[in-house]
């Protein structure tokens, strides 16, 4: 198996080297712990999309704000109750198909507080 070659210092994962033995590393902690705000305090906007995918359209939820594991729950949560594929990109949900009432009423229903966005 071949070695992955390096194309920046943020390739090496975090890692932190230095001779100064009073150095206080606590400050390059990764900090994956990005705090989640209640549902009801999320704004979230439902966007529809056909741009880029080869004429397929999908509907985009976009501005969650919390952990990474927490915005796939959401994203697996919403394909499965639409019955449809998607994916997580860039921090939004893409849900294959047009969907977006579909999903506004699920979210609503999840106390999330959602705006329909574009036509």
């Amino acid at each position: 198996m071949a070695k992955k070659k390096l194309g920046s210092l943020s390739d090496l994962g975090g890692f932190v080297f230095s001779t100064n033995k009073n150095e206080d590393f606590s400050t390059f902690a990764d900090d994956d712990s990005q705090e989640n705000l209640k549902p009801s305090e999320q704004h979230l906007e439902a966007h529809f999309s056909n741009k880029g995918r080869g004429g397929k359209t999908v509907t985009v939820v976009k501005g969650f704000i919390g952990s990474e594991d927490d915005l796939k729950q959401l994203a697996k949560t919403l394909k499965t109750k639409c019955g449809v594929g998607g994916s997580i990109k860039d921090g939004d949900i893409i849900i294959q198909g047009n969907y977006r009432d579909k999903i506004m009423i699920l979210l609503k229903d999840m106390q999330y507080n959602i705006k329909r966005i574009g036509g």
